[in-house]
C-alpha cells in the first residue's frame, strides 16, 4: 500500500509538471507557427536595420507629426496676432522648431514603415479654432496656455520613448524633440501668461473624449503635408474647440 501510495503520488507531480510545462510552451508554439521568429513575440514589436521598434516608438513619432502640424500654425497666428513681443517670439520659436522637427520626421517614418497623418487630431483642430476665433490679450493668454499645456503631456512622453527605445532613429528623434519642446515650453513660460496652477491640473486630468486625439487615416495615395512656411500649407476646417482645452 505504502508503495503504491508512493507511485501515485510521483504520477500526479510528473502529470502536473508535464501541463505546465504545455502551458508555458504554447505561446511560444503559437508563435512560431504565426510566422514571429526568435524572441520577439510581441506582435507590436517589429524588427528593423535601426533596431526593434515598439508600439511606444510609432506613437511618439506619430505625436512628432501630430504636434507640427497643429503648433505650426498656432506659431504663425501668434506671430500675426500676439499683442506683445514674448508672444510674437514663442510664435516664431514654433514655426522654427516645428519646420525641423516636421523635415526629420518625414525623413524617418519611411524607413521605419510608419503612416504618418496629414491632419490634426479633431481635439487639436478645436485648439486652432479656439485661436482663430480670439484676439487681443484673450489670444495672447489662449495661446500661451494651450500650447504650454499640450507641450508638457508630450514632454513627458519624450522622456519615456529616450530612456527606452531601442531603436537608434527613434532615440535621435527623441532628443531633438526634447531639446525642442523644451525651448518652446520656456518662451512659452517667459510671456509671463501661463497659469502653472492650471497647467499641473490639466496635465494630470484624464481625457474627456479619447477620440478625439486619434488623427484621421490618410487616404492612400494622398500627398504628404510638408510644415513650412511656404504659402501652399494649409489645414483643413477646424473643428469646434473641445471642452478639455485651457480656457
Amino acid at each position: 500500500m505504502r508503495t503504491t501510495r508512493y507511485v501515485t503520488g510521483t504520477g500526479l507531480v510528473v502529470g502536473a509538471l508535464a501541463v505546465t510545462v504545455v502551458a508555458l510552451l504554447y505561446p511560444v508554439m503559437s508563435a512560431f507557427n504565426s510566422g514571429v521568429v526568435g524572441s520577439n513575440i510581441n506582435a507590436q514589436t517589429v524588427a528593423t536595420q535601426y533596431g526593434p521598434l515598439t508600439a511606444l516608438d510609432r506613437t511618439f513619432v506619430t505625436k512628432v507629426r501630430l504636434a507640427g502640424l497643429w503648433e505650426f500654425p498656432a506659431g504663425q497666428m501668434a506671430e500675426q496676432k500676439g499683442t506683445t513681443a514674448a508672444v510674437k517670439t514663442a510664435g516664431k520659436h514654433l514655426i522654427d522648431g516645428h519646420t525641423d522637427l516636421d523635415s526629420a520626421v518625414r525623413k524617418i517614418a519611411p524607413q521605419l514603415g510608419i503612416t504618418l497623418p496629414n491632419e490634426p487630431t479633431p481635439e487639436q483642430q478645436g485648439f486652432l479654432a479656439t485661436l482663430s476665433a480670439a484676439s487681443g490679450a484673450d489670444f495672447d493668454q489662449k495661446f500661451a496656455n494651450i500650447v504650454r499645456l499640450q507641450h508638457g503631456k508630450v514632454f513627458s512622453v519624450i522622456a519615456q520613448v529616450r530612456a527606452t527605445t531601442q531603436n537608434t532613429m527613434v532615440r535621435q528623434l527623441a532628443e531633438q524633440a526634447n531639446s525642442t519642446v523644451l525651448d518652446h515650453m520656456k518662451v512659452l513660460e517667459e510671456t509671463g501668461l501661463v497659469d502653472f496652477n492650471q497647467i499641473a491640473t490639466n496635465t494630470t486630468a484624464s481625457p474627456t473624449n479619447p477620440g478625439a486625439q486619434v488623427a484621421p487615416t490618410p487616404s492612400v495615395g494622398a500627398p504628404t503635408v510638408i510644415v513650412t512656411t511656404s504659402p501652399t500649407f494649409s489645414l483643413p476646417p477646424a473643428a469646434s474647440s473641445p471642452e478639455s482645452q485651457t480656457k
